[in-house]
């Protein structure tokens, strides 16, 4: 069978522990039989991290600037415990931190439905699509550690050389400090994206913070979304018969999990990081939540929303059998061979996206599936270990 062309590279990010053993094959088992696949590699293994001082993830953020499509597998973000295990240099920040700030954009997470698994919110018929702010607060932190009593402030330096001064704290003794940001271009950004997002679905867009508390910072993400929903998007949206609205995220919290689904909550960072494992983990499994961050320019990166499997990791490297679900990781590939074959008008490409999806979900409503999912499947099922599983998904995608 000839394989389908590519004509421009996807950039291809790869990364950690048991994704990186399933995303070499995925690569062999459902994509490389099919496709003639282009890639710009980068290894972002953590070892290669360290080795190059970090800069393999900016080189491969830049590259998907170029480019304009990434695939990118799960990553460690390391903590005190990975730098002695790895013996790195220094506790290296989130390789999704740094891309996503080189890229701006928003993060779209939405969940895989399957015929057979229930969410365990039984109001929810619908899939609930998070728009994670991809931008600044926690993820770009400064951080300190007060060794004992003193003061803490904030200090603003104007070009000028004007200093404004707030104090944060009276220490009487140890504690931490913390400093976060963002600016009002990156929340443009996201208001932005997701109200086109919104539009582009035709459904309804809620939005988050915690304003009564966070009343300078939080609150500017508050005006900025109004601002430009008023002055730009209001009428698109009235005449799409769909609804903007702004409530406090305790609020939105109560009012999701009372609705059917079927629309876009928007979120600030970590609260968007939170709150998709959550509505991942209650419509399924965290391994079945697809993730894109789209750039305001036109890029997107296509990623799982989940972490590197380290437990299954360590049983794999004892040689012991492993039953890791690789469905968010396979809709990674199909999402950037869909975007790739969109922008360079292949209609094959996106074809096979297509059809390995729904290869993917037909052998798990025919009662095939790794073993997170038996417990919640409603039907005679079979656990698979990784790779039977994958093989069941090509032995599907052959007969469609």
């Amino acid at each position: 069978m000839e394989k389908i062309r590519m004509i421009t590279p996807l950039v291809e990010m790869d990364g950690d522990e048991m994704t990186r053993i399933l995303w070499q094959k995925i690569k062999e088992k459902l994509i490389l039989p099919y496709v003639d696949l282009k890639t710009e590699y980068y290894d972002l293994g953590l070892k290669h991290r360290d080795e190059t001082n970090d800069q393999v993830t900016v080189d491969s953020a830049n590259a998907t600037l170029k480019y304009g499509v990434a695939v990118k597998c799960a990553t460690i973000t390391p903590n005190a415990q990975r730098v002695e295990e790895y013996n790195l240099k220094q506790m290296w920040k989130s390789p999704n931190g740094t891309i996503r700030a080189i890229l701006d954009g928003t993060v779209f997470r939405a969940p895989v439905l399957v015929n057979g698994v229930s969410p365990s919110v039984r109001t929810w018929k619908l899939p609930i699509t998070i728009a994670r702010h991809a931008y600044g607060d926690v993820y770009k932190n400064t951080e300190y550690r007060v060794p004992g009593a003193g003061k803490a402030e904030i200090v603003f330096t104007a070009p000028d050389g004007t200093e404004t001064r707030q104090t944060i704290m009276n220490f009487d003794g140890e504690g931490v400090i913390q400093g976060q940001h963002n600016t009002d271009k990156s929340i443009a950004s996201f208001a932005h994206s997701c109200f086109k997002y919104a539009l582009s679905v035709r459904q309804d867009l809620w939005f988050s913070t915690k304003d009564t508390i966070s009343k300078t910072y939080d609150h500017r993400f508050k005006d900025i979304f109004a601002e430009l929903y008023e002055s730009e998007y209001k009428a698109a949206f009235e005449a799409a018969g769909i609804e903007y609205f702004y409530t406090l995220i305790d609020d939105a919290v109560a009012r999701v999990i009372r609705s059917k689904g079927g629309f876009i909550w928007a979120l600030k960072n970590y609260d968007g990081d939170v709150m998709s494992d959550m509505v991942a983990t209650a419509f399924g499994s965290l391994a079945m939540m697809t993730s894109v961050l789209v750039s305001p320019n036109g890029q997107y990166e296509y990623e799982a929303a989940h972490g590197t499997v380290t437990r299954h990791y360590y049983r794999y490297l004892k040689g012991e059998e492993t039953s890791t679900n690789p469905v968010a990781t396979i809709y990674a590939w199909t999402g950037a061979l869909r975007k790739r074959g969109e922008l360079d008008q292949l209609p094959d490409l996106c074809a096979f996206a297509d059809k390995l999806e729904k290869a993917t979900i037909a052998t798990i409503e025919s009662g095939k599936m790794t073993k997170d999912l038996v417990a919640l499947y409603e039907g005679e099922a079979t656990g698979l270990n990784s790779d039977d599983f994958l093989d069941a998904i090509a032995q599907t995608l052959n007969t469609l």
